[in-house]
């Protein structure tokens, strides 16, 4: 394999901007002017191959599948801002989330997540579990649940934290104690959070999974996902995955992902306030039975987050008193809110988990009760989205 910037073992040529603070390596970690004409921002090399020097002698990339400069710029970013050593960015967050199942053999087996994203879940148990990999669910913000759970031949833990869309949440250092405790990896999915409210690595995690698609990238308009981590065996072992099995992004799509990181810290600030603002609008509200929100004392996991998170994010749950025929009049009632999947947008998103995110996942111990609307709080004007929700609430 060839060396590159991204490599552990590399001797680098990329500045250490681990001494500054984190809105300022969201900017310049990884995105040193380009060498060549001094570029202050990273240009996409947008390149299948590159020229050999001479037979043997090459300038650290060879083909674009491998290794490609935009690419490696992307990965040292996501890198520094989760505090890790190392990162990998894939096509998408599920190919991500591919590449490390992959490091399990057959009869193994995954405990993750209640209420994990539906896609994890539909991966895990359609695809690995053909391979003979088993996968159960259980509530892991409860840790004697947990305990519980876990078999002789778990190799992996699955955290989502907060989860998608009840918003539960893992205790990550006591999680990691139990994984480390049994030989198995803790894989946190960090996606809601991003590295700019939770470290799960310094909390003790092995790896940390993203879809970039969401908050990191941050505009709607890129889908990728990326792998972060310490153990540099780790690496060696995803990296050749990463290039023998191929789901890499294109060099544009890293730098559009690289161009939204640069304002990740800002938004995250105003997700969380309109999060915040929201998730009391609707907690005093008549017609909602339970608001799903950690920055709410009532959470059953307030305490825990505000202890690993710098804030709460913009991902609010709710479920309505009038049950599922309420929520789908409610999520057909906004006009600012607009009805979509996704989330991390700049733009609020809202949607009905059960007829949309976790469709695929209905009937089984993932599905989400009809009753419950999940939304993706935007950085418009805060009073904007509660006039908004306000007029559609009205009309159930």
């Amino acid at each position: 394999m060839a060396s590159n910037p991204n490599d552990p073992n590399y001797a680098g040529r990329r500045k250490d901007w681990s001494h500054v603070e984190f809105e300022t390596r969201a900017i310049r970690a990884g995105q040193d002017p380009d060498a060549e004409y001094a570029s202050v921002i990273v240009p996409i090399y947008q390149t299948s191959t590159f020229r050999h020097q001479s037979l043997g002698k090459f300038n650290g990339y060879e083909y674009s599948r491998t290794d490609n400069p935009t690419r490696s710029a992307l990965q040292a970013s996501l890198a520094s801002l989760e505090g890790g050593a190392w990162s990998l960015a894939f096509a998408s967050g599920t190919a991500a989330t591919r590449e490390i199942a992959t490091l399990l053999n057959p009869g193994d087996h995954i405990l993750m997540s209640t209420d994990a994203y539906g896609g994890t879940f539909r991966l895990f148990d359609s695809v690995f579990g053909r391979f003979g990999v088993e996968t159960s669910i259980t509530d892991l913000s409860d840790m004697d649940a947990a305990r519980a759970a876990v078999r002789p031949n778990t190799k992996l833990i699955w955290a989502e934290t907060p989860t998608n869309p009840a918003m539960r949440i893992t205790d990550i250092a006591a999680m990691a104690e139990l994984a480390h405790g049994i030989g198995a990896l803790l894989v946190v999915d960090n996606t809601f959070a991003t590295p700019y409210l939770q470290q799960p690595l310094s909390l003790g995690a092995d790896l940390v999974l993203h879809s970039t698609t969401k908050y990191l990238g941050g505009h709607s308009d890129v889908i990728g996902g990326a792998v972060v981590g310490n153990d540099p065996e780790l690496y060696t072992q995803l990296k050749d995955l990463q290039n023998g099995a191929g789901a890499v992004p294109g060099p544009f799509d890293c730098w559009l992902t690289l161009r939204g990181i640069k304002t990740l810290p800002i938004r995250m600030d105003r997700h969380s306030e309109n999060g915040m603002r929201i998730a009391e609008f609707l907690d005093a509200h008549e017609a909602i039975e339970t608001v799903f929100y950690p920055g709410l004392p009532s959470h059953p996991g307030h305490e825990l987050a505000a202890k690993q998170m710098r804030s709460f994010g913009g991902m609010v749950s709710f479920a309505m008193k009038g049950g599922r025929e309420a929520a789908k009049k409610v999520v057909e009632g906004t006009s600012i809110f607009l009805l979509a999947e996704s989330l991390g947008g700049v733009e609020s998103l809202i949607e009905h988990p059960d007829t949309m995110t976790h469709a695929s996942v209905s009937g089984t111990e993932q599905a989400v009760d009809g009753a419950v609307i999940r939304m993706s709080v935007g950085i418009e004007n805060a009073d904007d989205l509660i006039a908004d929700l306000t007029q559609a609430l009205a009309g159930i």
